[in-house]
């Protein structure tokens, strides 16, 4: 097994925590969970309401993968955080579908919890592979 190579995406959100955007080993790929924060204006108030935070995430997830070669489709496991469980569920679900192709969603858990980074309603982390 070689060393895993951690990764800062220039162009990325701001880490909000110490911690790398993405660490990689043997051609997996860990991505740090992302909060609904600009990153042109990382100092800015968070998007309102749950589906634009998700896409904010989402987009968000997709820079870091960009940012060293990758895509949604090389993602095979989320993590999805919420920290109102019942009432954002569903709305999240409509959001974060559309960003994957019909019938290749990546495994996922869904896990309510009792608060998050900057004050977030939703993070989102994954597991990729590299081809």
């Amino acid at each position: 097994m070689s060393l895993p190579i951690h990764h800062m995406i220039a162009t990325g959100p701001r880490p909000v925590a110490p911690f790398s955007h993405a660490v990689e080993a043997d051609g997996w790929v860990f991505v740090t969970g992302q909060m609904p924060t600009d990153p042109e204006a990382p100092d800015a108030p968070l998007p309102d309401g749950i589906e634009a935070q998700t896409r904010r995430v989402m987009e968000n997830l997709k820079l870091v993968l960009a940012g060293i070669g990758l895509t949604l489709e090389n993602v095979t496991f989320v993590r999805i955080y919420l920290t109102h469980f019942e009432r954002d569920y569903a709305a999240m679900n409509e959001i974060y579908k559309a960003y994957f192709e019909p019938g290749k969603l990546p495994g996922r858990t869904t896990i309510g919890v009792t608060g998050l980074a900057v004050g977030a309603l939703v993070e989102i982390d994954m597991v990729a592979r590299r081809p």
